[in-house]
């Protein structure tokens, strides 16, 4: 089977009412953190198909059976896939090592950074053909919004505290053991807690004139 140069594989969780979006309830309440996590999946895919790198596939959770998915996918053109069992880093790492097997090197982001840029992709997808093995965007809580490889390293994504600010630190101590070289893109912020959503709307990068809620 002929592999694609690159991909971008999309993470995300169906927006479901007191599920989605749970540190933001406070403020907008469950169907308004709900709306606002798919508000932000939809500018995700927007922003990964204008960034033109190769296919976009959208990783779903807990299933790619919800009607949220199968709009998407109608109304973006993008593929689906189900995430499968297991902690984030297990899924990461299934991503990786089913995706590199089609492309020879794949970008995988988070679904709730608006501020992540098309050219951002661009830029992580030309360190990856130049001949980086790895590309990494770190967030400001201390996570991180893309990641990118171009050979499965599982042991990237083991034992790490997902969630928690040594994310990042504990996935840039891993990178700087592999054998390969490795590049780390601009740091970005993501929309998680109450004082994000605030962030967000004076940014102007969403919903200009338009409520949460």
């Amino acid at each position: 089977m002929r592999r694609t140069p690159v991909a971008i594989a999309v993470f995300a969780r169906a927006p479901a009412p007191g599920r989605s979006k749970s540190r933001l309830v406070a403020r907008l309440g469950a169907w308004g953190a709900a709306r606002l996590h798919a508000r932000l999946v939809e500018r995700t895919l927007r922003t990964a198909l204008a960034a033109r790198c190769g296919p976009v596939e959208l990783h779903c959770a807990p299933h790619a059976r919800h009607a949220f998915f199968r709009r998407c996918a109608a109304r973006f053109g993008v593929s689906l896939h189900a995430q499968g069992e297991g902690d984030l880093g297990v899924r990461m790492a299934r991503v990786f090592a089913r995706g590199l097997r089609r492309h020879r090197a794949l970008l995988l982001i988070g679904s709730d950074i608006p501020a992540l840029r098309a050219s951002d992709l661009r830029r992580a997808a030309r360190a990856l053909a130049l001949g980086g093995d790895a590309v990494i965007a770190p967030a400001e809580d201390g996570g991180y919004a893309l990641i990118g490889l171009r050979r499965a390293a599982p042991r990237i994504f083991e034992a790490i505290a997902w969630g928690g600010p040594q994310v990042y630190a504990q996935t840039r101590r891993r990178l700087a053991t592999l054998d390969g070289r490795w590049r780390e893109l601009r740091t970005v912020w993501d929309v998680d807690r109450i004082e994000d959503c605030e962030r967000l709307r004076a940014s102007g990068l969403m919903f200009r004139g338009r409520r949460f809620s």
